[in-house]
């Protein structure tokens, strides 16, 4: 294989991880529309809450579908085996996106004729599946799932279907696997947990900072717990490697363990990534009037999912394991584009920094100055 195909493969390997790593930060608002019921006391509390995520929700909304974009540029057999056989499993997770949206379109105009507790609802229902459900299908990142891949298919005239899903489940079978909910549920207390900390930076409003300092400390435990527990199962778990030489794949005990072991770059970014993590919901919890925490918690979290993307990808590893046929797991050198389409898409991706400056001006400008409940009472534009 040549090596400018190397490169390419793990070049979008890691942007595709990077993608990863952003949704997941992103999904504070996810957790911040879980705190509604549990924070938005009155309806001014609400109003503000909403309006704060309300300004942030089409970043998630759109880094979920660049994600998915890019994967099918990128790793189409991932695309085709995934999206066309997990489909039931991924339609929960784009309804539940799509009810976000009308809720934030349609939520305070007149003449809603739902009300606003439908559309709440909504929110909420989008804020709990959303993170689980995104957790559970990168869980099978490392836990795999039932499908065969057979190239040939590609000269069968009658069904020329290269990937094949081998249960009626299609996807939902993810849900009943343990390390799967660990993770999924590990997504939902961070989400939850940084949607407290980005009321507690956006929001100025005493109650709702004392409130969110409490949702930090509850949420936090159990997100510890959940976290520590999917990373001993992960790292004490079987992988699937491959072999450089003749393309076999192979199970190797401890495979992901060995991958931060033989990669220690990865491993720093790990631990550097847990510690900015928990230094924020150490700081937000005892710090009277700390309102950085989304910041350190946002970098800590797109370390920490770098760094398991990157056990998942790289060092001969598969990041597809099939649980049926070994060698039908997707690696990123037999599932990606072409050599020619990977070099094209790289020139476009030189945009990338200019797109991620535009999010932060924007970003930057939003967030000038913080939401009020006296805004609230004045602003005519409210979701």
């Amino acid at each position: 294989m040549e090596l400018n195909e190397l490169f390419y493969q793990h070049y979008w390997w890691f942007l595709i991880s990077l993608l990863g790593a952003l949704l997941v930060f992103l999904l504070f608002v996810q957790g911040g529309q879980s705190l509604l019921a549990t924070m938005g006391k009155s309806e001014i509390e609400k109003s503000m809450m909403v309006n704060s995520l309300g300004r942030k929700w089409e970043f998630t909304f759109t880094t979920l579908v660049v994600f998915g974009g890019a994967f099918f540029a990128s790793f189409p057999l991932f695309y085709s085996t995934s999206f066309g056989g997990a489909y039931w499993l991924w339609m929960a997770i784009l309804f539940s996106f799509i009810i976000q949206a009308v809720s934030y379109e349609y939520r305070s105009k007149s003449g809603n004729f739902l009300g606003k507790k439908t559309y709440d609802t909504f929110l909420l229902i989008n804020g709990t599946v959303g993170p689980v459900l995104l957790g559970i299908a990168v869980g099978t990142f490392f836990t795999g799932a039932d499908f065969v891949v057979n190239k040939g298919n590609l000269t069968t005239a009658n069904s020329p279907v290269i990937s094949c899903w081998t249960n009626d489940w299609h996807g939902l079978e993810a849900i009943l696997d343990v390390r799967n909910l660990l993770l999924g549920f590990t997504v939902f207390f961070l989400a939850r947990i940084q949607g407290a900390l980005y009321f507690m930076n956006n929001i100025k409003n005493d109650d709702l900072f004392e409130k969110s300092r409490k949702q930090v400390l509850t949420n936090g435990i159990l997100f510890v717990l959940l976290f520590l527990s999917f990373v001993a199962a992960t790292l004490l778990a079987d992988g699937y490697e491959i072999n450089s030489t003749s393309g076999e794949i192979f199970i190797r005990p401890y495979k992901y363990f060995y991958n931060l072991i033989e990669m220690p770059w990865v491993a720093a970014l790990f631990l550097i990534g847990v510690v900015l993590v928990l230094y924020a919901i150490i700081r937000s919890i005892f710090g009277q009037h700390f309102t950085r925490g989304i910041w350190f918690s946002g970098i800590g979290t797109v370390l920490v999912v770098l760094s398991l993307f990157f056990i998942a990808g790289y060092n001969q590893t598969t990041y597809y394991p099939s649980a049926v046929d070994m060698q039908s797991s997707l690696t990123i050198y037999n599932s990606s584009s072409s050599l020619f389409t990977l070099k094209t898409m790289s020139i476009v991706s030189l945009l990338i920094p200019f797109v991620l400056a535009y999010i932060f001006y924007v970003w930057r400008a939003m967030d000038a100055k913080p939401i009020t409940a006296q805004e609230m009472k004045s602003d005519e534009h409210k979701y």
